[in-house]
């Protein structure tokens, strides 16, 4: 398991070492070109249900810690996907099944984030 750390936010993020790797290019892609973008996804296996959204801004301090030494093999059509979510309006939603292992299942439904 991974761990996302935005800003100074007292609670770090803590996501798959597979997801985390596919989110790190296409964050560090977006923030390198100075565009700021939505992060969403919905809360699994955790007491608390519900979704969570970070607004991500090239000039909020961002890092990414891995659990595995080795990265894991990257999936570009994931990517893709990523990159076309966070140019549109609603941002990424972060597919925690694709995540997982999980084959796609086609393109998702748009919804409010």
């Amino acid at each position: 398991m991974g761990t996302l750390y935005y800003g100074d936010a007292g609670t770090p993020i803590d996501i798959d070492d597979r997801a985390l790797a596919h989110l790190k290019i296409a964050i560090t892609t977006k923030l390198r070109r100075n565009e700021s973008f939505m992060l969403s996804w919905r809360h699994v296996d955790t007491p608390t249900p519900g979704r969570s959204s970070l607004w991500l801004h090239p000039a909020i301090p961002l890092r990414f810690v891995f659990e595995a030494p080795i990265a894991p093999q990257l999936d570009r059509e994931w990517i893709e996907d990523l990159m076309r979510g966070a140019n549109s309006g609603g941002g990424i939603v972060l597919d925690l099944e694709r995540a997982a292992g999980a084959p796609p299942s086609g393109p998702e439904p748009a919804r409010a984030a």
